[in-house]
């Protein structure tokens, strides 16, 4: 497992201005069911979902019944399954996220197994995958009732692993009664890229190693980083480069306030496979978690040379540091660019921060845009009276300009 990032933007300049954002070495949010809205014509008329079902008849119309509506589409169970490769043939490393795209939203399906096969219910609550903040919160989550076939038809299935490129594969006139096997999707590396956000050496990992990972990793994904923490023990023991294993034990170590022995973790991995980026996003975070500027710039830097196609969190971590080391110029345009990955608004502090630095440049209308969005995207923000009164400031300001 590849986990993601852990996002808690950190005490600045001004504390309050980073919160936690998400947890990305693993472990995101499990979004509840929310229902499925309702199929067109339905509204109030008390008539039943699935077409072809009779509506209960209207008052004035005596024991009559409307006919079905046999046009009205129904929700059915679709499954899916296929196979990631590398252009040369070969398994990713890693497991892969495939992910659904429909109307530039993304959701997140399942992952591909040891051999790069996959399979899921599209749209169902598939207990393996884990949301984390950069995933599109407009999708419903559908659970056992299915999907509706039409509104598949302007959707994709894609694979998502930093550093390359997916082929899409279209839903688009696909049934349930379908061959659920949708074939091969390929991922081609992106040039430039000298670091992965996988470890070649998980490959390598004798079974013994690969158990004691893999119980480890199902004790991270539900929070029990005690017991994590000794089977992650057991993987580097038996197998001492066993990068990814480090990795997760480090965050075991974090999440528990272990602090120093999650830098030795951290630093074990880059040790262990140095093409490995995941780590020096985390030593970054505790950089900045301890204010040392320089360190933190240092680690994301590092991130960022090997691999620029990591997630928002890094550019959002770079900008931190920038910002106290003084570089204004630099932290706004990674400030923007962390927004411009965060296409779906989900890491609201990128927007607090990119205030915060406009302001300080007296740009008053590009700090009171960035403040207000931020506080739409966070009404409940801990900080949120702070910004307001910023935002009562730069009105003045603008007021006075005019």
């Amino acid at each position: 497992m590849t986990s993601p990032i852990p996002v808690r933007l950190l005490p600045v300049v001004m504390l309050g201005l980073f919160v936690l954002i998400a947890a990305n070495v693993c472990l995101a949010q499990d979004g509840g069911a929310v229902p499925s809205p309702q199929t067109p014509g339905q509204g109030n008329t008390g008539g039943q979902r699935g077409g072809g079902q009779p509506n209960t008849p209207s008052p004035g119309q005596g024991n009559s019944q409307r006919e079905p509506r046999f046009n009205e589409p129904e929700q059915r169970i679709l499954y899916l399954s296929g196979q990631v490769k590398l252009l040369d043939g070969t398994v990713p490393p890693d497991r892969v996220v495939i992910e659904r795209v429909c109307g530039g939203s993304v959701r997140p399906e399942g992952y591909t197994d040891s051999k790069g096969n996959f399979s899921f219910q599209v749209g169902g609550r598939n207990s393996n995958v884990f949301m984390d903040a950069s995933v599109a919160s407009d999708f419903r989550l559908e659970g056992a009732r299915g999907v509706n076939e039409r509104e598949l038809a302007g959707c994709e299935i894609r694979a998502n692993l930093a550093g390359f490129i997916s082929e899409s594969i279209s839903l688009g006139f696909r049934h349930a009664l379908d061959d659920p096997d949708i074939g091969i999707i390929r991922l081609r590396p992106l040039a430039n890229v000298e670091g992965f956000t996988f470890s070649i050496t998980s490959a390598m990992a004798p079974k013994d190693a690969r158990k004691a990972y893999e119980n480890g990793s199902e004790k991270i994904q539900k929070g029990r980083w005690a017991e994590a923490e000794k089977e992650l023990v057991k993987a580097v023991k038996s197998f001492p480069k066993y990068a990814i294993a480090w990795f997760d034990l480090g965050y075991a170590y974090q999440k528990q306030q272990k602090l120093d022995e999650a830098s030795k973790a951290y630093h074990q991995a880059l040790q262990a496979d140095s093409k490995f980026v995941n780590p020096y996003g985390q030593l970054a975070y505790l950089s900045l978690s301890q204010s040392k500027w320089d360190d933190a710039l240092d680690y994301a830097s590092r991130m960022l040379k090997l691999n620029p196609y990591v997630g928002a969190d890094v550019y959002l971590y770079s900008a931190i540091a920038n910002y106290n080391l003084g570089k204004a110029d630099v932290a706004e345009e990674h400030a923007r660019q962390a927004a411009k990955i965060d296409s779906d608004r989900k890491i609201a502090k990128i927007h607090h921060l990119l205030g915060v630095i406009l302001k300080d440049k007296k740009d008053y209308a590009g700090a009171a845009e960035s403040l207000r969005l931020y506080l739409k995207l966070n009404p409940k923000a801990p900080d949120a009276s702070a910004v307001k009164q910023d935002l009562e400031e730069i009105d003045r300001n603008l007021g006075a300009a005019k």
